[in-house]
């Protein structure tokens, strides 16, 4: 690995980000199956949070701060790491389901606060018919599975089997995926928590 290769991933070459990718596979899959733990190798390997991986850095690739191996390694760990992070903390949060969403599903909980209340008002009507355009239109600039994984357990209100079951994924992706996309949301919505709310 060199860094005209970092250099050039930084600038755009899908190319040589991919082989970077690559080149770090094999050490990266060993420490993340080292991580993951046992209690949740079931619904969690390292392959699940190898992909939600390559995806975050083919997205975020120009905020790498620096050309050399070593920036180029500890960014793509950090990123995985953060990854198996969130799939073992929302698993764990999997035993301890949110009853507002088991008693309502269609509320769509965890997503957006102006859809979830009742229109009270002309004005408020209008104010939900905005959040719904300006999600529509963010969901719209996300990597597929980002979107598809927010509209079929967010919007939709699908449990997280149902939602790795439609997607193909272990329950542990699904939640790297829905986390991730929250944070992408997030930067395209504007202000943080302007309608997203905590996963339950």
């Amino acid at each position: 690995m060199t860094e005209t290769a970092i250099r050039r991933a930084r600038a755009g070459d899908l190319e040589a980000l991919a082989e970077l990718l690559e080149a770090h596979s094999a050490g990266l899959r060993a420490r993340l199956r080292a991580r993951v733990p046992a209690t949740h190798r079931a619904l969690l390997d390292a392959d699940d949070v190898l992909q939600v991986t390559w995806l975050e850095a083919f997205l975020q690739i120009e905020r790498l701060a620096g050309d050399t191996p070593a920036a180029f390694s500890a960014w793509l760990t950090r990123i995985a790491e953060n990854n198996l992070r969130d799939g073992v903390r929302e698993l764990e949060r999997d035993k301890r389901p949110d009853p507002r969403r088991r008693a309502d599903p269609q509320a769509a909980e965890g997503l957006l606060e102006a859809l979830r209340s009742q229109i009270t008002s002309p004005s408020r009507a209008a104010a939900r018919e905005e959040a719904a355009r300006l999600l529509e239109a963010a969901l719209a600039g996300l990597p597929d599975d980002y979107a598809r994984v927010v509209r079929l357990y967010d919007l939709e209100g699908r449990s997280i089997e149902a939602t790795a079951a439609e997607l193909g994924r272990s329950n542990g992706a699904v939640h790297m995926l829905r986390q991730r996309a929250h944070d992408r949301l997030r930067e395209r919505l504007g202000r943080p928590g302007r309608y997203l709310t905590e996963p339950g």
